[in-house]
């Protein structure tokens, strides 16, 4: 400690010193560290040495990679990095990515990746001083340098979930190098972070675009490769691939016409029993997307996906639950023939009924109830409105009108209106169960409740007057009074329904007292 504290008394003469004494110094500091980091570290905040290391990193070009070296092991001590940030060591530092020389860049890159790892803030600034044009210019100049590349894709990884480094990244050649590096890498490590720093930057519009092309560019001519490997990770970035570049119409017509949906699907058979949650999410996530245009669809149900991916139905995992849902509520949107067919299927109806009760997960249960009533509002068709109420399914879009959710009990009202309009003696008896009668005059009644649900409830109202003994449960509750308020309700659609439900109720009631004995 002692001889530490000659080399910093030293270094404080900074300007009087030889080159030669510097380094000396330098060294001396860096052995100390090597012997005893905690004190030695406890030292140099002592005596105050960081703000003279930022003058010979400014002011000394050969002095400066030793500093660099200093400082990026005195950064190894969390403790330490605020004294170097208050020293602005780390603006005094990016200068010397500008190097040819390869020791300079290390410590350099491992000085300023210590400093800012974690720290937001001072990430933005290096991106705003330019530091992406030096990582991708070192990346390039230097593939074959191990060392070198280990530090430039932590950097890289870093920065790059900032969205001010996807910009500057988006404006390099990066993913190119990016691949190449993934072609020769040996560790899952080095894999692992090459990976992540591409799927952070398919995140981004523009970088999406240049390494999609239409189908032609370098990422994804790699797509189909990772999707077909062996390894988890790159299955994975297959996948989320995938499903970024599907974050456009065009991008997905494409990806249809090159295939890639029969890719997808045999990855999710892949992980069918004991697979890799990540993965299996993530291929959903890309099926769903892909199945947003309309020209998509009729391709994708006819190299059969709807079936496929029904493989899915026995996982126990959450999350691909809900992705499973969310994909086939958006293959059977406006495809009526696929919705009979699925709408027919026990298997499926008995597990949606289940997961319609899934208390543990919200998002599960939302999702069997809206694919539920998807089954009926696409299919029109008798037979799913039998299959859906042998499986007990018509209680749970009962429930669903008076979710928390708008969207959702507007399809609820519609489904159920659909079902009593083609079958209502099929489930009649479910609805008085589940008190439907009774839950419509409440989101009649309830200022709340918004125009559009309004309207739908007195849709279905009236359907219902179609069974004599829900028209007696309507008549009982007095929904008359309710009506005639609604009549001057301040959205002219609903004031229209209202009128014209009152007046159907009102015949009915006439029908009724005349048929009576």
């Amino acid at each position: 400690m002692e001889s530490l504290n000659q080399h910093l008394e030293c270094l404080k003469l900074f300007g009087d010193e030889t080159e030669g004494q510097i380094l000396e110094s330098l060294d001396g500091i860096l052995l100390a560290l090597a012997e005893n980091k905690q004190r030695s570290s406890s030292l140099l905040t002592d005596t105050g040495i960081f703000p003279t290391l930022a003058q010979i990193l400014k002011g000394n070009p050969n002095c400066a990679v030793k500093a660099a070296q200093v400082i990026a092991e005195i950064a190894k001590n969390e403790e330490m990095k605020k004294p170097c940030i208050d020293a602005g060591l780390v603006l005094a530092l990016v200068p010397l990515l500008e190097s040819t020389d390869q020791e300079t860049l290390l410590h350099a890159g491992r000085a300023i990746g210590r400093i800012c790892y974690e720290n937001s803030d001072l990430q933005e600034q290096l991106v705003k001083a330019g530091v992406i044009t030096s990582l991708v210019r070192i990346l390039t100049d230097y593939p074959d340098s191990e060392p070198l590349v280990r530090v430039n894709l932590l950097a890289l990884c870093n920065l790059a979930n900032l969205e001010i480094a996807k910009e500057a990244l988006s404006k390099t050649k990066v993913a190119e190098h990016l691949v190449k590096q993934l072609r020769r890498a040996e560790n899952h490590q080095r894999i692992e972070t090459i990976i992540e720093v591409l799927q952070m930057l398919a995140e981004n519009d523009e970088s999406m675009q240049k390494m999609f092309a239409n189908g032609c560019g370098i990422i994804y001519q790699k797509v189909g490769t990772w999707l077909a490997s062996n390894h988890p990770q790159l299955q994975l970035t297959g996948a989320l691939a995938v499903a970024n570049f599907a974050r456009n119409d065009g991008n997905c017509v494409r990806m249809v016409q090159l295939g890639v949906v029969l890719q997808l699907l045999d990855l999710l058979e892949q992980h069918v029993d004991n697979g890799d949650v990540s993965v299996q999410h993530a291929a959903l996530s890309a099926l769903r997307n892909l199945a947003i245009p309309v020209a998509n669809k009729v391709q994708m149900l006819e190299e059969g996906v709807a079936e496929r991916i029904q493989m899915l139905l026995r996982s126990e995992m959450a999350p691909v639950q809900f992705k499973l849902l969310g994909t086939l509520r958006m293959l059977i949107d406006g495809q009526a023939d696929t919705a009979e067919m699925l709408g027919q299927d026990p298997l499926l109806i008995n597990r949606l009924v289940q997961w319609c009760d899934a208390q543990q997960h919200a998002g599960v249960r939302g999702e069997a109830n809206r694919l539920l009533a998807s089954l009926l509002r696409h299919s029109r068709s008798q037979e799913v409105v039998k299959a859906i109420q042998q499986a007990q399914g018509v209680k749970h879009l009962v429930s669903m009108t008076t979710s928390e959710h708008v969207i959702m009990q507007n399809e609820a009202l519609i489904a159920l209106a659909i079902a009593s309009a083609i079958n209502l003696e099929v489930i009649k008896d479910s609805l008085k169960e589940s008190r439907l009668v009774q839950s419509l005059h409440k989101l009649l009644q309830d200022e709340c409740t918004g125009p559009e649900v309004k309207y739908n409830s007195m849709g279905l109202l009236c359907s219902l007057l179609n069974s004599g003994d829900l028209k007696q449960e309507v008549e009982e509750d007095n929904f008359k009074e309710t009506l005639e308020k609604l009549c001057s309700h301040s959205n002219a659609n609903v004031v229209k329904q209202a009128v014209m439900t009152l007046q159907i109720l009102r015949d009915e009631s006439q029908n009724t007292s005349f048929v009576s004995p």
